[in-house]
């Protein structure tokens, strides 16, 4: 393992996670700092480790500094999910949260994951207990480690879905820090009150880190399983993506993709996203300590001096792909075998009702824009799901594109439900949607998040009923094309694989990007820079036309694109910007 103690090279970070005590910091003082919402600079570090990120309401600087008040601080909790299964009661919790702690509204994130916004400083200790009370927990949900591991939410599609949701729950709980500092500070020290530990296996959360050492990894890492043929979870944008194998319904293993990421930095072109290399195919009981070998190589050759670079995606580029794997065979004790056949049909949600395993019970799947549950005049979204969660016995899933699985439905139940959704204005909300919509993802971006250049949920819905009119006046509103907004280049809403990524560069300004491969297998290109509304119909109602009359049949909108020449396809990270 790598000594980083001594470096004066080493980023800022990598000093405050050297000198935290695994992960203690000054957290302590800072919470009981009267004087500010904030926590001290180095402990807005330190908090990501432990879920939460510090925000301000960036719609209220202007006044707030007129009236000479610092900045409006809150923080923006994520719980972790892994798999994105919860019961009824875990649903039930985080929507009395939102309400108690934070600003009424559930996000559901990308990663499959719950998000918090707008929790006080002096509410977050009761805000953790709240949820870790039903045994979900935070820890890892940001900072330099393994974030939420994902999987395939909808379990119709195979029934190995059961089995790769018992493997991503394993890796989850592989990675999970073993400091106590979580339990120390926001649990008064009871380990067992929270879902991170097995009890076996709280025995091993000391200050000590087998996997992940003193100062963790040198950014952060992302893990995605996914179930043929959907690529629900686009594991080809993580640092690790499998991809399930089955014989005769069973689970056998995983084909391996690594070095996947999709952030870079506007005006450096020596960043760029990347898609995942697939690497060879490994049995299901080895997975977990592959991925281990993985994870402590990019612990011990990510780069530490300079965060832009420091993703697994780097590390490969720098030193080559074979000379990783050759590193990898030495830890890991042998070579995998050859990747099995597979066949990716789409990265999007299939939307409505669907029918179980045999079993009588039934699935539904809702569209959730921009992933936000809140209640709307006309649209109690947030108010239906909390009665259903009343009777519900099955899961409540989290999709990796921002939506909600309603699973295993009991027979006597699918009427009720039913009514709920229909006398909340749910069911006629979604029953009208095109098809662009169901498949638009966005990111959070403005007024909270700091990173921001440009709107993106809050923007995304009226610049989808500009081109709505576009998709339907021309027959495609069945057509499911990817769009994707975020309000900077960093990526959380994937929109490098929309075949419309649209990414903020400056307030209401965007780059626009095509030709992206339906199934997550490809990343778009750049098109057209620095567009504002007004450009974006302007440039894309004629290839919308030009699509619905000249496609060949069952073409995606993002191969269209470059059938006809207008972007060149994208075939490596490496050449993204070329």
């Amino acid at each position: 393992m790598a000594d980083t103690s001594s470096n004066p090279k080493l980023s800022e970070v990598e000093h405050i996670k050297t000198a935290s005590n695994f992960l203690r910091g000054t957290i302590a003082e800072s919470l009981e700092n009267p004087i500010t919402g904030a926590v001290a600079g180095d402990d807005t570090q330190l908090i990501k480790f432990h879920g939460f990120y510090q925000q301000t309401d960036r719609d209220l600087e202007s006044e707030r500094k007129r009236q000479k008040l610092e900045p409006l601080y809150s923080f923006m909790l994520r719980v972790r999910v892994p798999g994105g299964v919860v019961n009824a009661e875990q649903w039930l919790r985080m929507d009395e949260l939102t309400v108690r702690y934070g600003n009424d509204t559930l996000k559901l994130t990308t990663r499959q994951s719950f998000q918090i916004h707008g929790v006080l400083k002096r509410d977050l200790q009761r805000t953790i207990q709240g949820f870790n009370e039903v045994l979900l927990d935070s820890i890892a949900g940001c900072g330099d480690v393994n974030r939420n591991v994902m999987c395939s939410a909808n379990p119709h599609e195979s029934g190995v879905h059961k089995q790769v949701h018992e493997v991503a729950a394993a890796l989850s709980q592989h990675f999970t820090p073993r400091t106590t500092a979580y339990w120390d500070l926001w649990l008064n020290g009871q380990q067992a009150y929270s879902s991170a530990l097995t009890t076996e296996r709280q025995e091993e959360h000391t200050d000590h880190e087998p996997i992940y050492g003193s100062t963790y990894l040198p950014r952060k890492f992302k893990i995605a399983l996914a179930v043929p043929p959907q690529n629900d979870t686009d594991i080809f944008a993580n640092d690790i993506g499998l991809i399930a194998v089955e014989e005769n319904g069973k689970l056998i293993g995983f084909n391996v993709a690594i070095g996947g990421g999709l952030g870079m930095t506007f005006g450096m072109p020596e960043t760029y996203p990347r898609l995942a290399d697939l690497i060879g195919f490994v049995p299901v009981e080895d997975t977990v300590d592959l991925c281990e070998k993985i994870v402590t190589i990019q612990r011990d050759w990510g780069n530490r001096e300079n965060r832009k670079f420091s993703r697994l995606k780097y590390t490969i580029d720098r030193v080559g792909l074979d000379t990783f794997l050759t590193e990898l065979r030495q830890r890991f004790g042998r070579d995998l075998t050859p990747a099995r056949p597979y066949r990716f049909e789409t990265s999007g949600d299939s939307f409505g009702w669907s029918a179980g395993d045999g079993t009588g019970k039934s699935h539904l799947t809702l569209f959730i824009e921009g992933g936000r549950v809140h209640d709307q005049p006309g649209f109690e979204l947030k108010t239906a799901l909390r009665e259903i969660a009343e009777f519900h016995t099955g899961e409540f899933r989290l999709t990796g594109n921002q939506n909600l699985v309603l699973a295993n439905i009991e027979k006597g139940h699918q009427a009720r439900i039913q009514e709920i959704l229909e006398n909340r204005g749910v069911w006629t909300r979604t029953q009208e949607q095109t098809a662009l919509r169901l498949h638009s993802l966005a990111c959070t971006a403005l007024n909270t998040c700091s990173l921001a250049f440009a709107e993106a949920e809050r923007y995304l819905p009226h610049l989808l009923d500009r081109l709505d009119k576009v998709i339907q006046a021309n027959g495609l509103s069945d057509a499911g094309i990817l769009i994707r907004m975020t309000g900077c280049p960093n990526g959380c809403a994937r929109p490098y694989l929309g075949e419309i990524g649209l990414i903020g560069r400056s307030p209401g300004r965007y780059n626009l990007y095509l030709g992206a491969d339906h199934a997550g297998e490809r990343m778009n290109k750049l098109y057209k820079e620095m567009v504002d509304e007004e450009a974006i119909i302007r440039e894309l109602t004629p290839l919308l036309e030009a699509y619905a009359q000249q496609r060949q049949p069952a073409e995606r909108f993002g191969d269209f694109v470059i059938r006809q020449g207008h972007v060149k396809a994208t075939t490596h990270g490496l050449n993204f910007h070329a």
